[in-house]
């Protein structure tokens, strides 16, 4: 147990703090990442909205993140597990150029974007050098290509938008010597131990303290990875059979019995009546046909009661077919065809012909 804390630690020492023994110094590594956007570049975020590190894969060791990107800019994103390495890799000393595509909506003028490379002061926030490029041009959109070397806040947006141009989508394309080349959205690649020597150079590994003697305690793929998308399990919901009951189908659920069918049906037709306490109980079962009466009064639908007065026995016109005045039977004659008349012209007639 040690009461100072003036104690030179060893490589080969172990440490234990509170009864917990703390993991020992692991290789310097750099890691990159496709950033989509959509995710905010923190630890944690208080707003509730998704960060980095919500995205990455689950077998990654504890990384940072060197410099930030906004919610809304995709692109190249550095990560290691180096907290001195991600310090000299954020300064605009270490002169690391970061290159931009850009997509502007507006008019993109060359003379303003020459102007950049001396510089430019937005609402009294002074930028330094920019190399701008015009890529192409799509109507009333463009797309740039923007190199610079201190990477401020909302830098390019902020930029941009003095030359009355709104940037609508924002890639950072490289980081140094790093560059996003073909890195899926969304995936991690992790850079050789070797080639992350070579490209910092003996400068940055020494002001960083960067370490490549360590081990490494938990390994990860040299090739492009991205998080699995875990589905979450739903729980199966109750299939309801027509009758109300929570039944499986198969168990007799959906398919009933047609005696049981045939039984709901008259119980149905009971209550087809609209007089009080009267009730319909059918004689025969659906589909057969009982003898035609003959003789004796018929029900109509009214009861007891006749029909009402200017009903269809009462008007004019009503009454039984057999009662009605019937029509003069014509001797048969020669055939009658149809005839054109004129406008005007009248029919002879009989007497006439």
């Amino acid at each position: 147990v040690l009461s100072s804390p003036a104690f030179n630690v060893m490589p080969g020492d172990i440490i234990h703090l509170d009864g917990m023994e703390i993991p020992p110094i692991e290789r310097t590594r750099l890691f990159l990442f496709h950033k989509p956007a959509g995710v905010v570049t923190t630890n944690r975020d208080p707003e509730g909205r998704k960060t980095v590190f919500d995205v990455l894969p689950a077998e990654l060791p504890r990384l940072m993140t060197i410099g930030r990107l906004d919610i809304n800019t995709e692109g190249l994103l550095l990560l290691t597990n180096d907290g001195g390495l991600a310090r000299v890799l954020e300064l605009p000393a270490t002169g690391w150029l970061r290159r931009y595509r850009v997509r502007v909506h507006g008019k993109v003028e060359e003379s303003a974007l020459a102007g950049l490379r001396e510089g430019i002061a937005v609402d009294g926030v002074f930028y330094g050098a920019i190399e701008a490029t015009l890529d192409r041009e799509q109507g009333t959109n463009a797309w740039l290509t923007l190199g610079l070397r201190e990477g401020k806040n909302r830098e390019v947006r902020n930029i941009l938008g003095s030359l009355g141009l709104d940037v609508t989508r924002l890639i950072r394309i490289s980081y140094g010597p790093f560059q996003l080349d073909d890195l899926p959205e969304g995936h991690v690649l992790e850079i050789k131990g070797r080639v992350l020597r070579d490209q910092l150079g003996e400068r940055l590994v020494e002001e960083s303290g960067a370490n490549f003697d360590a081990d490494i305690t938990k390994p990860f793929s040299n090739r492009p990875v991205r998080r699995e998308a875990v589905r979450e399990e739903e729980p199966e919901r109750p299939k309801f059979t027509r009758d109300g009951e929570r039944r499986p189908i198969g168990e007799g659920g959906l398919i009933k019995n047609r005696k049981r069918r045939e039984g709901s049906r008259d119980a149905a037709l009971g209550k087809l009546s609209t007089s009080p306490g009267r009730s319909f109980v059918p004689e025969k079962s659906f589909g057969e046909r009982g003898p035609k009466s003959r003789g004796g009064p018929e029900r109509d639908g009214f009861g007891d009661r006749g029909p009402r007065p200017g009903g269809f026995g009462g008007k004019p016109g009503g009454g039984k077919k057999s009662e009605r005045e019937q029509r003069p039977i014509e001797p048969p004659g020669q055939r009658k065809a149809n005839v054109w008349m004129a406008p005007g012209a009248r029919p002879i007639g009989k007497g006439r012909a």
